[in-house]
């Protein structure tokens, strides 16, 4: 009877526990997908991301970085400004790589079945967990 129990929680074990491309995948939606596209709490966000974030936009030939807490205030300031709540945003995996503690992510982001972005994020992981580092992004006309 013993055995059986612990053969028991050993697959409960492995069936709870995720992969770190489940991990990465979980993050980016939590954070990313859900919490900047869609309206989520700032503080997923700011779990999901690390402190040291930046998107790195390409404008006028130039890359200018955002950092995270500038565009959490740019989201916030948006927010309190809406009087109708946008089209729900889709997240679509096109990839995910996982190489030991670091997972690049390609995905795309569809706002009324039409695609509006290509996302490529950079993640780490730390000692808390998968976190975002860095994005940069193609807007789709």
């Amino acid at each position: 009877m013993r055995s059986i129990v612990i053969i028991l929680l050993f697959v409960t074990t492995i069936a709870i526990a995720q992969t770190d491309e489940e991990q990465v995948k979980q993050v980016v939606t939590t954070a990313y997908v859900q919490g900047i596209h869609n309206g989520g709490p700032v503080e997923d966000i700011r779990k999901g991301f690390h402190p040291t974030f930046n998107m790195l936009r390409l404008m006028d030939n130039e890359v200018k970085p955002l950092p995270i807490e500038e565009w959490i205030t740019n989201i916030e300031k948006s927010r309190s400004q809406q009087t109708t709540p946008p089209a729900k945003t889709e997240g679509k995996f096109v990839s995910v790589t996982v190489a030991g503690n670091s997972a690049n992510v390609v995905l795309e982001l569809y706002r009324a079945d039409k695609k509006t972005f290509t996302d490529n994020l950079l993640l780490y992981k730390f000692t808390e967990g998968w976190r975002i580092v860095s994005k940069t992004y193609y807007r789709y006309p």
